[in-house]
């Protein structure tokens, strides 16, 4: 593990903005996650998890303590449920194998012999559950087969004790077989992707696996880890509907905890990670159970009439073109990653759509003299009642356009809700902007925008 000094950060942000880590260092296993927490705390230091740097504004003063960036790599691939599988699934020498494991370095038993994961991990590490068959295998035709190949990005040192062997999941080929024999394209795939891992790549390998339920979040910036912090979505989608487990280093209790979706507390743009117990957990691995061969999920207007426009037909299109359609509309937004365009130096939507009570959209609709957009706020009991307002069309109603300035800090040309680096902004001129707007926003309709972006430094 190495740890530099007055490491600049504003490289690893999509802002281009803010000062340097007085401290820096980059995990790339879960030991290291541990090393680097403790070596913070013995040394009094305020600790800040960097990801993918996609959704923070970092001040120009830098951070005055430990940034530590999770660069984990690596994804498994697994027939969905397999977790459940009781240690009868083994044979009794398999499972008098596994629990040595929990006493001894990570590995498998498969075939009569041992095969160690060469790499030292601890007993309750997510890649090794006692009672689980340790190697999932995949049954393909004899071209799939001669196609399979073991990718070493796949080894997790302390995480993955067997290498994935990858093959091509067209709706040609057989699903994958649990050991249960239980078809696993009925019962969806899980995959289990580390922190570090950069999230668009990882889409676009699951639509390319023809697994549907993150499909219509392509082009998004950042990282796996960050997604179940924020809860990331767009255009119908959120990924609180595919994560199945969030494994994380508990910073209080110095152990590795697997959470349930239910447990991560997940709500629009929220998880328990960002607002109950923020700081308190380090995620280093997201699993996500998807759907093998399922329909896209098409509910977002623009995305529907984009695939309406490209198959007059009404034939239904694939996950991969789904996918490519909206990365199409996120960059006529301003909203994806293009080298040398200036609407991209951003944080991606700088406010939250706010929700609302009925009392309130009545208020906003005398505020406007104009009856305003909404859509359905969620499912759960606390959105009974309200709905959900687009902050983009509060922000052009409280008189700012797209293309306006305060110094090198702005609003995108294409999306109202992107606040944009223009060149050279600080973070202090952006967040001047985003209070203008805000305030103007709160006068004109009684509604105070949150800001979506974490502020580091401040």
């Amino acid at each position: 593990m190495l740890i530099t000094e007055n490491q600049p950060l504003a490289l690893f942000t999509t802002f281009g903005i803010g000062g340097p880590a007085r401290w820096f260092v980059e995990a790339t296993s879960e030991e290291e996650v541990v090393e680097a927490t403790a070596w913070a705390e013995a040394h009094g230091l305020a600790l800040f998890v960097l990801g993918g740097g996609s959704n923070l504004l970092i001040a120009d003063t830098g951070f005055d303590g430990l940034v530590l960036r999770v660069g984990l790599r690596g994804i498994v691939v697994a027939p969905g449920g397999n977790r459940n599988y009781s240690s009868s699934n083994l044979s009794e020498a398999d499972a008098s194998g596994a629990e040595q494991a929990a006493e001894k370095d990570l590995f498998w038993v498969e075939g009569g012999k041992k095969h160690t994961s060469g790499a030292k991990a601890r007993a309750d590490s997510a890649a090794f559950v006692p009672g689980i068959n340790p190697r999932p295998t995949a049954r393909t035709s004899s071209s799939a087969a001669s196609e399979a190949r073991i990718d070493s990005v796949d080894l997790i040192p302390g995480m993955n004790p067997w290498p994935t062997v990858r093959t091509s999941f067209s709706e040609a080929c057989e699903a994958p077989v649990g050991s249960d024999g239980v078809d696993a394209g009925e019962k969806g795939l899980t995959y289990q992707a580390a922190a570090g891992e950069d999230w668009d790549a990882f889409v676009e390998r699951t639509v390319q696996d023809n697994c549907a339920g993150v499909e219509c979040l392509a082009g998004i910036p950042g990282s796996v880890g960050g997604t179940p912090v924020q809860n990331v979505g767009a255009y119908g989608q959120e990924v609180a509907s595919a994560i199945e487990r969030v494994r994380a280093f508990d910073v209080e209790d110095r152990a590795f905890v697997e959470l349930s979706a239910s447990e991560c507390g997940f709500a629009y743009r929220r998880s328990r990670f960002n607002s109950t117990d923020p700081g308190r957990f380090i995620v280093t691995r997201v699993d996500y159970r998807l759907t093998l061969g399922g329909a896209p999920t098409l509910k977002y207007a623009d995305l529907h009439r984009a695939i309406l426009e490209g198959r007059p037909d009404g034939a239904r299109p694939s996950l991969a073109e789904v996918a490519a359609l909206v990365r199409q509309v996120r960059q006529s937004k301003g909203m994806l990653l293009v080298e040398g365009d200036t609407d991209c130096r951003s944080a991606g939507s700088f406010f939250k759509n706010p929700v609302v009570t009925e009392e309130q959209l009545l208020r906003i609709a005398e505020g406007s003299e104009k009856e305003p957009p909404r859509f359905p706020a969620g499912a759960g009991a606390e959105n009974i009642g309200r709905v959900k307002v687009p902050a983009a069309w509060l922000i052009e109603q409280s008189g700012f356009a797209k293309g306006y300035s305060l110094g090198a800090a702005g609003i995108s040309s294409r999306h109202t809700l992107a606040l944009i680096n223009r060149g050279g902004a600080s973070a202090a001129e952006m967040l001047k902007l985003a209070g203008r707007i805000a305030d103007a926003v709160e006068s004109r309709f009684g509604i105070r925008l949150e800001m979506e972006p974490v502020l580091v430094g401040f």
